[in-house]
Parts: structure tokens; C-alpha cells; sequence
């Protein structure tokens, strides 16, 4: 018998024992020694090395793969083993050290042993705990749900390791009573609780035992990918083929891209014109929880589940409908997964078009007049040719000016983004790129023709990104439009996707997936990144996403803001930027006055109060006293609106009609400001 197995049994033996002494209520379905042997497999030294060398000489940082990488390599693993600090010891992370300066050897030579051990030990840690979390089940002894000052702190990013079993016990004692409290506040009687959470920490287990080498590899992959870059990952070889079905939109399913990001499952992008994009409910950076089938079927906790387990419980065919339970992103702290349901369906081509809506003013000063407002979900391509046609549908409808709604739009085509920019402006520069080599590449449109020469105002937000961008920041530029809304994401990078196998060189029984890494950044004509900063607009309407929990500047090794020299281009002079702030003031008032914004203000109060607070009640009064305030806030809410509607009001929030049509206030108020606009610049004229 090798040292390796008796290690392995010794540990069986050890665990057993303890949990035998905790008398288990729920026994675990499985044993430690169902748990793998894991080794690389021998595909995963050539992808190994290829990986390293794309991301070494290919990549726009051109860094080297030296020991000071291959500790940061490490630190990045070991919170990718355990984020939460929920299951490692502090002697773990500490024993992990000796491997410091050696994990860029590891990639380099593909001899990855050491890693694998790692995540060994990680898998039989997650076992002790999940098998401790269900010897706290007793349907004969609930939880006590009045113990004051109880607390659950569910974010621990911050957190120190723990340095004993028995403070690791106390972590799950709340995170088991935690999740027991969220199952009775929907009215399930204890022996019910048991039941689900018996069920969901079995389910835990089992998953553990299913892990396999391709986990690990990605694991170890993805650890190095994002020790370099935020925008750079390993895809195995089944999320590369999902990549492939998503860039084609050949899936039948809710139209979103998703990615593993520690145990949770994190909505990436959303398909424009998909299920998904046009629920309006789903966003960049929400986490799903738990998803169900149908009307009717119970919840499955995905918490912890492996990417392609949570893709296959999603999809499915068209007309069918997927519940998913979500962690908004810009959701209080503590508060209850919202639940979303979603019918599934193939994304059409004419749904990921641009439109046009005529918007006029029902009642006011602006009432009766027109405006063109062009929504575009993405830069696809022929995006330019059908705004062309929309503008002139505009014009022939007597539209006195355009709107270019960008809000959610994640980017798309560089191209289209140039072309379309062309339209609004003779001829000039419309983005700067630097590669790698720091060869610097000036883009614009060359046709010496205007397509469209009146008032244009275009609106952006945090979720607009990427080509999105480069759009808004050359007519703010050029000073060709006004831009109003959000700070945007700010992505400035250009990514490039690789796959590693070499056809027809390479004869491996299993495929070495892909790698997506950063080539270049772009920058605006004036010199400035669009990276980290984003665009800032001209006017600003209310924002209840903070820059520094949503964006590039939140995320983790993003490439810095810097800028180049500016391009040659003449500013338009077209708006009376000189006036700006007194056009805030102007707007900030009507904003005041609009109904809708009144309850956008209560959700930005209630954020800034609550989005430091990492911890949630375990009392149950007080759990229910928070949900009967949001239950009131929402019936508050809904009865104000069915007022204004000139609707009878209703007594419950199962009552709420789910048919009422709700008018955009930033739309609306976007709206009245170009009107305001234009008339300001004819009174100057005359």
C-alpha cells in the first residue's frame, strides 16, 4: 500500500469518527473514499505549455511567467479553491506556501502533481464540512430562530483563514441556520427543512465525488489566467464548444453567456434580442442560486455546481419555461435571491436589431412633439445600414430629434462602431488602438459625407460597454451629441479567442479547449482610455450602481487607465457644452417632479445604506419584519401607479397586475431634455 492511499484511508477513518461522535441526524450519502485520485491527464501538459506561451508572447501586457507571477498564480488559486474561507484551515493555505516560486515552473513544464494535491485536500475539506453541515439537521431539534444579535456574515473576502475545526464549526453553524431560515421564511415546517437541506448538502457531496481532471486543469488555468489580466481565461474544451454555440446562437435557452467565478454560477453577457435581454430582469454580474422547470417544480441549489451541470439544467426547448433563483448585483446586503421566470426560445436575428420608437410627450410643454429614438441591443453586423433606414423613418415622420439609446449595450463589432459614428460626422478619427508592441492604429470614417446633421442626444449606462463606448465617447469628442445617463462600464480592451489544438499536428484522444486573452486597448481620439473610466456623460440622471461594485474598475487585475497622444480631429462645436450646468440643474429638477424617480431615490437610499453591511439576521422577527416592509414598499408601490393609471388599488401583492405598461422615466426625461435642447439653440439663433 502506497503512502498516498494510506493518507487517503487514515483521513476516511478520522472523519468517520468524528462525525459518528456528532450523531449524525442526516447521515452523508457518500464517503471520503468515493472522493477521486486526481493526476493530470496527459493532454494537459501540452495545453499547459500553449497557454502559457498565448498569454506570455501574445498577450498585450507581454509579461513573463517568473516567480513573482507564480506566487500571485497561488494566492489566486487558493481563493479559487475556497473564496468564501469556509473550508480551508489556516495551516493549509500556510502548508500551500512551499509551492510560492513554483507554480510557473508547473505550467511551463505541464508537470502539475503539486497543484492537483491542492485541490485534493480542498475536495476532502468541502467533504468534512458538508458532511458537518448535515449533522446539524435533527428534525427533532429546529434551530432556535430568537437568539439575539445571531448573525450569519456571508461575506468573508475580507475575512482571515480559521485557524481550528472548532471555529470553522461556528462559520457553519451559521451558514446551516442561515440557509434553514430562508427555507422557513417561505413557510416550510422544520421536518420540511430538514428534508430540503438534507437534500442539498447530499447533493454537495455527491458533486464532490463527480469531480474529474478537467475540473482541476481549468481550475489551475483559469488561476494563472487571471493572475494576468481580468478579461483572460482558459475555456475547457466542453465551456470552448458552449463559447462556439454562443457566438453562433445555435442553443435554444434564455440567451445568456455564463461563467464559473468560485461556487457561483455569474451571468457574463446577455445575447441581445434574447429571452433573457428582453425579460429585462437578468444583468451582468447576477448570480443564479438555484433554478427550477416549469410553474410548479421545487428549486435546485446550484451553489457550488460545475459550470456545464448548471448550463444543462437552463437550457432546454423552446417554449419552455426555467425559473432561476438570482443574487442581483446590486442587491442589499442579506436580501432574498429574487426569483426570475424565463420562457426559453431561439434568438431571431430581427430581435437583436436596432428599432425605432417615436416618443411625444403626452402632456406639458413638449406635448404632442416628436422624437426619434433608436435603441440598439449591439453592434452587429449591418448595423449601420439599418440605422440609416431609421433615421430617414424618423425624418419622415417629422421627428425634431434623435435619440441613440445605448443603455445595456455590451459592444459588439469595432467596425460598426465606426461606421455607424459616420453617419453623424464629414469624415475624421473615431477610436486609437495600441497592440501589444505599442503600435498605435488610428481608426475613422473616410466618406466625406453627413447622413444625419440635426440634434442628437445618446444614452449610455453602467451595462454600456466596449463599442459602446467608442460610439459615445467620439460624438462627446467631436461635441456632435449630447450624452446623458450612467458613467459606462468601462472596457477598453480588445480580446482574442484561440483554440489550442494544432489541426492536423496534434492526435490527442481529448481536446486541449481554448484560451481568450487581451491584444490591445482602445482610446479615444482626444487621447484618454476608454478603459477603467468609461464615459462620463455630459448629463447625469440618477444611479443606483456604484462604480466601484460594477464596471472595470471593479474588477480584479484590470489593466489601468492611461492615454496617448491625441489624434488630429476638429471638434464640431455643436453643444453648448458652456451650459452644462445649468442644464443639471434644469434636469436634476424635472427629475425631482417625475414620480418614477421618487422610488429609484428610496432604492439609491437603500443601497448606500445597506451595501456595506456583510452580514445578515438570524432572527427570525426580524427577518419577517424586513420582509413585511419590502412586501409593503412593493404594494406602496404598485398602488401609486395604478393611481396614477387611474386603476383601482388592490390590498395584496399577489394582486398586482402584471400587464401594466410603465413609462421609462430616464427615457422620458431624455426625452424632454432634447426638446429642451432644441428650443434653447433656436432662441440663441434667433
Amino acid at each position: 500500500m502506497t503512502k498516498r492511499v494510506i493518507s487517503k484511508f487514515a483521513l476516511a477513518v478520522s472523519l468517520s469518527a468524528g462525525l459518528s461522535a456528532a450523531a449524525l441526524a442526516i447521515p452523508p450519502a457518500h464517503s471520503p473514499d468515493e472522493l477521486p485520485q486526481l493526476k493530470p491527464q496527459e493532454q494537459h501538459g501540452v495545453a499547459s505549455h500553449r497557454v502559457a506561451r498565448f498569454f506570455t508572447r501574445d498577450h498585450f501586457k507581454q509579461m513573463e511567467l517568473d516567480n513573482e507571477l507564480s506566487s500571485q498564480i497561488l494566492s489566486r488559486y487558493i481563493d479559487m479553491l475556497d473564496y468564501s474561507k469556509m473550508f480551508l484551515l489556516q495551516d493549509d493555505v500556510d502548508q500551500a506556501q512551499e509551492y510560492k516560486q513554483l507554480f510557473d515552473d508547473m505550467i511551463l513544464t505541464g508537470k502539475l502533481n503539486a497543484a492537483y494535491s491542492l485541490y485534493e485536500k480542498s475536495l476532502n475539506r468541502r467533504f468534512e464540512r458538508y458532511s458537518y453541515a448535515l449533522s446539524l439537521l435533527d428534525e427533532e431539534q429546529p434551530f432556535d430562530f430568537t437568539v439575539a444579535g445571531d448573525k450569519y456574515h456571508f461575506d468573508r473576502e475580507e475575512a482571515t483563514w480559521a485557524k481550528t475545526e472548532s471555529e470553522l464549526d461556528e462559520l457553519w453553524r451559521q451558514r446551516v441556520k442561515y440557509d434553514a431560515l430562508n427555507l422557513t421564511l417561505t413557510g416550510k415546517e422544520w421536518p420540511e427543512v430538514v428534508e430540503t437541506l438534507g437534500k442539498r448538502y447530499n447533493n454537495a457531496l455527491k458533486r464532490l465525488t463527480q469531480t474529474n481532471s478537467e475540473d482541476v486543469f481549468q481550475t489551475i488555468m483559469n488561476a494563472f489566467a487571471r493572475s494576468v489580466e481580468a478579461h483572460t481565461s482558459y475555456l475547457s474544451p466542453s465551456n470552448a464548444e458552449r463559447f462556439e454555440q454562443n457566438m453562433n446562437l445555435s442553443l435554444e435557452g434564455i440567451g445568456a453567456v455564463l461563467q464559473a467565478e468560485y461556487d457561483y454560477t455569474v451571468i457574463r453577457s446577455l445575447v441581445p434580442g434574447g429571452p433573457a435581454d428582453n425579460g429585462g430582469e437578468l444583468a451582468v454580474d447576477d448570480k443564479i442560486v438555484g433554478v427550477a422547470q416549469g410553474d410548479d417544480e421545487n428549486f435546485v441549489d446550484v451553489i457550488g455546481w460545475r459550470l456545464d451541470e448548471v448550463v444543462e439544467l437552463i437550457k432546454g426547448p423552446k417554449g419552455s419555461t426555467v425559473r432561476l433563483q438570482v443574487l442581483k448585483a446590486n442587491q442589499s446586503a442579506g436580501a432574498q435571491p429574487k426569483e426570475i421566470a424565463i420562457v426559453r426560445d431561439k434568438v431571431k436575428l430581427e430581435d437583436r436589431a436596432a428599432k425605432l420608437e417615436i416618443e411625444s410627450p403626452d402632456e406639458g410643454q413638449y406635448a404632442g412633439r416628436k422624437v426619434g429614438v433608436i435603441e440598439i441591443p449591439g453592434f452587429y453586423n449591418g448595423l449601420t445600414g439599418d440605422v440609416e433606414t431609421l433615421i430617414s423613418e424618423a425624418q419622415e415622420q417629422k421627428a425634431e430629434a434623435l435619440v441613440i439609446d445605448l443603455r445595456g449595450n455590451g459592444g459588439g463589432s469595432l467596425s460598426e462602431s465606426i461606421s455607424l459614428s459616420g453617419l453623424f460626422i464629414d469624415k475624421g478619427p473615431v477610436v486609437q488602438i495600441l497592440d501589444g508592441r505599442k503600435r498605435r492604429d488610428i481608426n475613422g470614417d473616410r466618406d466625406g459625407k453627413i447622413f444625419y446633421e440635426g440634434p442628437l442626444v445618446v444614452m449610455v449606462d453602467r451595462y454600456s460597454a466596449s463599442a459602446s463606448e467608442i460610439f459615445a465617447a467620439a460624438m462627446q469628442d467631436y461635441q456632435r451629441a449630447v450624452i446623458v445617463g450612467e458613467n459606462t462600464y468601462g472596457k477598453g480592451t480588445v480580446q482574442h479567442h484561440r483554440a489550442l489544438q494544432m489541426y492536423p499536428f496534434d492526435n490527442y484522444e481529448n481536446p486541449l479547449g481554448s484560451v481568450q486573452f487581451t491584444i490591445a486597448k482602445f482610446y479615444r481620439i482626444n487621447g484618454g482610455s476608454t478603459q477603467m473610466r468609461g464615459v462620463t456623460p455630459d448629463l447625469h440622471l440618477p444611479s443606483m450602481i456604484d462604480a466601484e461594485e460594477f464596471g472595470e474598475s471593479s474588477q480584479e487585475n484590470a489593466l489601468p487607465w492611461d492615454k496617448l497622444p491625441a489624434a488630429s480631429y476638429e471638434p464640431l462645436d455643436l453643444i453648448p457644452s458652456a451650459q452644462f450646468k445649468k442644464w443639471q440643474e434644469k434636469l436634476d429638477a424635472r427629475v425631482k417632479e417625475n414620480p418614477e424617480f421618487k422610488f429609484v431615490f428610496e432604492d439609491i437610499e437603500a443601497y448606500e445604506r445597506d451595501k456595506d453591511r456583510k452580514w445578515v439576521s438570524l432572527v427570525l422577527d426580524e427577518r419577517k419584519a424586513e420582509q413585511a416592509r419590502e412586501e409593503q414598499e412593493k404594494l406602496d408601490r404598485a398602488n401609486a401607479r395604478l393611481n396614477r393609471l387611474g386603476m383601482e388599488p388592490v390590498e395584496k401583492v399577489d394582486d398586482i397586475p402584471t400587464d401594466i405598461e410603465l413609462d421609462d422615466p430616464y427615457l422620458q426625461e431624455t426625452v424632454a431634455l432634447s426638446l429642451a435642447l432644441i428650443d434653447a439653440h433656436k432662441l440663441a439663433m434667433n
